[in-house]
């Protein structure tokens, strides 16, 4: 089993026994940086960078449903899975009101159920930091499509006053009874303007967004790391994703992966983009309890399609196969195994 050392879990337990079994447990699944802790204080402690807390009900300084939040308030915001033995159902209910991520039961169960929620968690936490980060890429792109518009105006309010500009001084330095002196500063103008002309070429070709220093406290855009973008490598991938932050998180994947990724609003957008596309790969949300093409989200696929249809689904993958689906992933994804898993 390889090791998912990025994982950091803390076990908060007085049950000595409990926490031997829930550490083996956790260290046999590839969790490897276990911690343990036998009341809230020292759990909360052991907890500061923790990923996940796994937190007992009955412990000797406080009840775990009433330690819940201070748990999530702590910098590294782990997520919360409450553990009961007694009254099961109303203790479970009232640790979600509380902020808790999940309940397990502390019964013969638990060693069977523990890894999966564990890797649940995991996945749910990558996909929040890739979420994060095509946050940023959003920035990156308004960013970008403002530095679009201010070559824009660059060119026009610059470019032509400029060359205007370099031809005179040009016919100048033409000139046969020029001063020497003269002839120097013009000279000097000249280069000056070259100098201009390619700030503006730079800007013109910027790829980029990326800053660097200038003064204290002050950064400035850096035209000198002005990259081409670089060729699509796997085609156009369609995605049909209604929730938002979902749709983001695969579009930045799909494009890391060598994919023009577009997103689609509607079921009628996607099978209208179709034809003109010519997509490689179309990724849709599908629906573990629907039938026939409702496991797709009413869509159906085309039985003469060059292109893979993906279907992401919380739950049983069967009947989204069962509508053409060529390949399921199931939600939570790894975000680090998405493209792979997408692509085939």
């Amino acid at each position: 089993m390889a090791e998912r050392p990025a994982l950091r879990v803390v076990v908060v337990d007085d049950d000595p026994a409990l926490v031997r079994l829930a550490t083996a447990v956790l260290r046999a699944a590839g969790f490897s940086e276990v911690r343990e802790a036998g009341n809230v204080r020292d759990g909360l402690a052991a907890a500061d960078d923790a990923d996940v807390v796994l937190l007992d009900n009955q412990l000797p300084d406080a009840l775990g449903v009433d330690a819940v939040a201070r748990f999530r308030a702590l910098p590294a915001r782990p997520a919360v899975i409450v553990m009961t033995a007694h009254g099961t159902e109303a203790i479970a209910a009232q640790a979600l009101r509380a902020g808790a991520d999940d309940y397990l039961p502390k019964d013969e169960a638990l060693v069977e159920l523990l890894p999966g929620v564990l890797e649940r968690v995991r996945r749910s936490r990558a996909l929040d930091a890739q979420l994060a980060q095509a946050e940023r890429e959003l920035v990156r792109a308004e960013r970008l499509a403002a530095i679009g518009e201010m070559t824009i105006t660059l060119h026009h309010e610059i470019n032509n006053p400029l060359m205007s500009a370099m031809t005179e001084v040009e016919l100048l330095l033409e000139e046969p009874e020029l001063p020497a002196g003269a002839a120097e500063s013009l000279r000097s103008v000249r280069d000056a303007l070259r100098r201009i002309a390619e700030i503006v070429r730079r800007v013109a070709n910027l790829r980029d967004a990326s800053a660097t220093a200038y003064a204290a406290g002050m950064r400035m855009i850096d035209l000198a790391a002005a990259q081409a973008s670089g060729g699509v490598a796997h085609g156009v991938a369609l995605l049909w994703l209604p929730d938002d932050a979902l749709a983001r998180v695969v579009t930045l994947l799909l494009g890391r992966a060598g994919f023009q990724a577009r997103t689609c609003a509607t079921r009628s957008e996607l099978e209208a983009a179709l034809p003109a596309a010519g997509p490689s790969l179309v990724v849709v949300l599908g629906n573990a309890s629907g039938t026939g093409s409702d496991a797709l989200g009413g869509f159906v696929p085309p039985a003469d399609r060059t292109w893979r249809l993906v279907a992401l689904v919380d739950g049983d993958g069967g009947p989204a196969l069962a509508a053409g689906a060529d390949r399921v992933v199931q939600l939570p994804f790894d975000p680090e195994r998405f493209a792979e898993d997408a692509a085939g």
